[in-house]
């Protein structure tokens, strides 16, 4: 059977045509899932789940890509099996289809996953980005030039401080060596050229590819390639379409617990979970338990299940209100008041965020240890942060993560110390017209945002 590129909605289609066709010694034998990952891995077990019904039972090999020898499994791949059945070989994350062109879209996922505090993301993220260019762990980032990282990456090297991406891999328990998975992609191709054991299929998942690659070129035209990737960003057309994903999985999930759910319900779901589909699968798998012998699931539902932590929502609120976000804020703002949170406990957290940031900025502008605009993650570590703590003051201030600290200190920078002043000032009176005024307190919190975010951030 030949095959070219497909979208994953055609695959049900295809899977049809397969087992119409029948099982003969010249199917396909390679199979590629590319683009979101939880979407590749499930439309990778629905084909699974396919070729076992057709091919009568069969034996599955899981490899980790991330840890997998490139030459070993087509060594297994091309041996003949005394098992009956399908013989599968299903490499998750797989390294084949990398190259300098993915570099940085693999990048950018290291970074989400890191500003997420994701760590096992991270580290499998920064495990593939070394592999393009076949470096182990031992190879650090932070100690390479500008111009070694462009001609291994094809892309400008960061100006930040990388010494966080030595400490993820260090305390990721992952091998120290990783194989030449890139180069080994050729050898792939020759193998299928010359034919594999009848009874063995590759099945292969990728979140970035190469579509110039060799093998890629091969399996879209003598395999099976299946597009499951989901256009990214805010526009409305990107958000259509996450929302379109998201809508099919929770109709698929619920269907399985013969459940329904409000349209209203439905829509808060996608706000408060976002376009995280193993997020999504598992609240909707939650709310169907949830709701027992009742076959509708309301927005009451979700507000008992699904509700966004409070620690959560309000990082996110202060995070939007630090880089001027106006539009995000207020959205924030409304969700934590709709979600019941009380307008004292809002400002409460507004009232530590910019002391925080006074306490943090007073710091900078002492004369030991010097406050240098731009200063690096790890000069702030390994000697300004160490410094600040021999003087003894605000002991409790300066505890956790290093890098956590560090971006508070670099967003701290762009204030004065008189401007913190006057906004704790608005703040209080605030906080009295949300105790006596007979205003609803979205007003009063709505000024006050505005009034904050609409004004100077350094003092004239």
């Amino acid at each position: 059977m030949t095959m070219a590129l497909i979208k994953r909605i055609e695959l049900p289609a295809l899977l049809k045509s397969m087992g119409q066709a029948g099982v003969n010694d010249t199917g396909t034998k390679v199979f590629l899932f590319f683009g979101e990952r939880y979407l590749c891995r499930e439309a990778a077990d629905t084909l699974q789940k396919s070729l076992l019904e057709q091919y009568g039972g069969g034996s599955v090999n899981t490899i980790d890509g991330d840890i997998e020898d490139s030459s070993r499994t087509l060594g297994q791949l091309m041996n003949f099996s005394l098992l009956p059945g399908i013989q599968i070989f299903r490499v998750t994350d797989s390294r084949l289809f990398h190259s300098k062109t993915v570099a940085a879209t693999i990048w950018t996922r290291v970074i989400q996953a890191r500003d997420a505090k994701k760590e096992k993301v991270c580290s499998r993220q920064l495990l593939s980005f070394l592999a393009i260019a076949g470096l182990s762990i031992d190879d650090h980032l932070h100690e390479m030039s500008a111009s070694q990282w462009q001609t291994l990456f094809a892309f400008a090297k960061p100006a930040e401080d990388l010494s966080w991406a030595s400490e993820v891999l260090a305390t990721a328990n992952l091998p120290k060596k990783y194989a030449g998975a890139t180069d080994i992609a050729a050898r792939y191709v020759e193998a299928f050229k010359k034919g594999v054991p009848p009874n063995n299929i590759l099945l292969l998942t990728a979140e970035a590819v190469d579509k110039r690659k060799q093998l890629f070129t091969y399996i879209k035209k003598e395999g099976v390639a299946v597009d499951c990737s989901v256009v990214a960003g805010p526009s409305a057309a990107a958000q259509k379409g996450q929302k379109e994903v998201l809508r099919e999985m929770v109709m698929k999930s619920l269907a399985g617990f013969q459940k329904k759910i409000a349209p209203k319900a439905l829509e808060m779901l996608f706000e408060r979970v976002g376009f995280h589909p193993v997020a999504v699968a598992m609240e909707t798998e939650k709310l169907a338990l949830y709701t027992g012998d009742r076959v509708t699931i309301t927005v009451e539902d979700l507000d008992a299940m699904v509700g966004r932590t409070r620690e959560d929502a309000l990082f996110e609120l202060t995070d939007a209100f630090g880089k001027k976000q106006a539009a995000r804020t207020l959205v924030l703002l409304h969700r934590l008041l709709d979600q019941g949170m009380h307008g004292l406990a809002i400002l409460a957290t507004m009232r530590n965020y910019l002391r925080k940031m006074l306490i943090f900025r007073s710091l900078q502008l002492g004369s030991n240890p010097s406050w240098q605009s731009g200063m690096n993650a790890g000069h702030f570590q390994k000697v300004y942060l160490p410094a600040l703590k021999e003087r003894g003051e605000w002991g409790d201030m300066l505890k956790g993560h290093p890098y956590a600290l560090f971006m508070s200190f670099s967003k701290a920078q762009e204030f004065s110390c008189a401007v913190l002043q006057n906004w704790l000032a608005l703040l209080l009176q605030a906080e009295f017209r949300l105790k006596g005024a007979p205003l609803p307190p979205d007003l009063v919190l709505e000024e006050l945002f505005l009034t904050l975010l609409q004004s100077k951030r350094q003092s004239s």
